[in-house]
This record gives structure tokens, C-alpha cells and sequence, in this order.
């Protein structure tokens, strides 16, 4: 399987990567390190996700109050979002595929 992440996932993931390494020098990969630790555990088992809606799942990454969420596809992994949990609800819906 591949992982796909929808280019909005992919700047969150980098935004809030570039907030923790300016709040403590590491921090940032540190989170970067965590989101690939969180994806590799999806390509693992992907149905262990927690459902959040239809076919979207959710998993937490370690460490960090973030939320990966994904859908699963025939070959691919769709990564909707790298979401805060303080961010505003269901704001990642619009990424998904009707």
C-alpha cells in the first residue's frame, strides 16, 4: 500500500513542525519523527483506526495532541489530515473523496 497525503495534510504536518522546533531546538523532528512513526503503524494494520466517520479513521500520534486521519483505498492510504486537536472540528471533511 502507499500513503497518499492531500497537499493541506502535508503543510499542517510542516507548519506545526517548524512551531515546535521554534519553540525548542529538535522539538520539531521530533514531531516529524512521531507523524512517521504514527504512518508506519497505518501501513501496518490499517484497520485498527479508530472509525471516526463512514471510512475515515483516526489515529493519534504519540507524544503530540495530534490526530492522524486517513481513509483506506484500494492500493492507497489517503492521508487527510495531520489535525491538531484543539483545531476546529470536521474542518478536514472537504478533503475526503464523496
Amino acid at each position: 500500500m502507499n500513503l497518499i497525503f492531500h497537499p493541506e495534510a502535508s503543510e499542517e504536518m510542516l507548519e506545526s513542525a517548524r512551531f515546535y522546533e521554534s519553540k525548542s531546538d529538535g522539538l520539531g523532528s521530533d514531531f516529524l519523527l512521531a507523524v512517521e512513526d504514527t504512518t508506519r503503524r497505518i501501513l501496518e494494520l490499517p484497520g485498527l483506526g479508530r472509525i471516526e466517520r463512514a471510512n475515515t479513521r483516526r489515529r493519534l500520534v504519540p507524544g503530540f495532541p495530534f490526530t492522524v486521519l486517513y481513509e483506506l483505498h484500494q492500493e492507497d492510504i489517503f492521508i487527510a489530515a495531520v489535525m491538531h486537536h484543539r483545531r476546529r472540528p470536521g474542518y478536514w471533511r472537504k478533503r475526503l473523496s464523496p
